[in-house]
């Protein structure tokens, strides 16, 4: 089993990048995730949030989780009439 012994935000990349015990690696694009699922500036704050506070937490929403019922859960978005 691999172990993960890193997880940061590259902020030249732009990627949250994971680093396991086996050498392997994986990077998460967080630009492209914030065009597929965040559809306003509420749930781009908090995936913000999320990639420069907790990239572990991020990197597991995006990979294992279900971001878009996360994003619709933890966000708020009304509209100006």
């Amino acid at each position: 089993m691999k172990k993960l012994i890193s997880c940061e935000f590259n902020f030249d990349s732009v990627c949250v990048e994971l680093k396991f015990s086996d050498g392997s690696m994986i990077a998460i694009d967080t630009t492209a995730v914030e065009n597929e699922i965040a559809d306003n500036m509420y749930q781009r704050s908090e995936l913000d949030y999320l990639i420069y506070n907790d990239p572990i937490a991020y990197a597991e929403l995006i990979l294992n989780g279900d971001p878009e019922t996360y994003l619709k859960t933890v966000t708020e978005y009304k509209p100006l009439d």
